[in-house]
């Protein structure tokens, strides 16, 4: 072999070592700018709760036993989402209070105050119709901004969730259980199996 062809196979074999190496930094870069400890058997049983509180809810005689139901519902479900979450992080290696775990929790939990917020506001100024949209709306703004950083399943998610708050608020009152249901019950049960199954649990 001459020294010049010599040269050119140096060059492609460093050539091609260099690229190798590009897409080796280019996908760990992308793998830790994603958070990806979203719990999706967390959340399926965060869905089994919504549905329990949907069917419970539906029954009660007043809406202050209405409202304590679903509120009763929200902090089983976070805890669930919680627990579920810290445990696959740390199965992961996944900090939690890692950058991209911290945007993600902050994106999610703005809207999710907003929403607690205006459903005391609500509650007090006897528009009570609104709560189901407020709940859907919030909580679909939250999960889609988290989503961003997380995977595309959780920002499809945020949008269904927004979806059915403006259908809870161009439909009869009566529904809106229904669509609460819908969204807390099913939605959630669904993508969070989703998630299981193809992002590890």
């Amino acid at each position: 072999m001459s020294r010049r062809a010599g040269e050119r196979a140096e060059m492609t074999f460093f050539g091609q070592h260099a690229e190798e190496n590009l897409q080796f930094i280019r996908r760990t870069m992308e793998r830790s700018s994603t958070f990806t400890a979203v719990p999706g058997l967390g959340g399926a049983g965060m869905g089994a709760i919504g549905l329990a509180a949907a069917i419970l809810a539906a029954n009660q005689r007043s809406a202050e036993r209405w409202l304590v139901v679903w509120l009763l519902a929200a902090a089983v479900a976070l805890g669930i989402g919680v627990a579920t979450m810290w445990r696959k992080a740390a199965r992961l290696g996944a900090p939690l209070a890692g950058v991209v775990g911290r945007r993600f929790g902050t994106s999610l939990a703005a809207p999710l105050v907003a929403g607690a917020a205006l459903t005391g506001g609500v509650w007090m100024n006897g528009d009570r119709a609104l709560i189901p949209a407020v709940w859907l709306l919030l909580y679909g703004a939250g999960v889609l901004a988290g989503g961003v950083f997380s995977v595309a399943a959780v920002r499809l998610l945020g949008v269904a969730f927004m979806a059915l708050g403006i259908a809870a608020l161009v439909t009869p009152s009566a529904w809106g259980n229904v669509w609460l249901g819908m969204g807390f019950g099913g939605l959630q049960l669904v993508f969070g199996l989703y998630i299981a199954r193809r992002h590890g649990g």
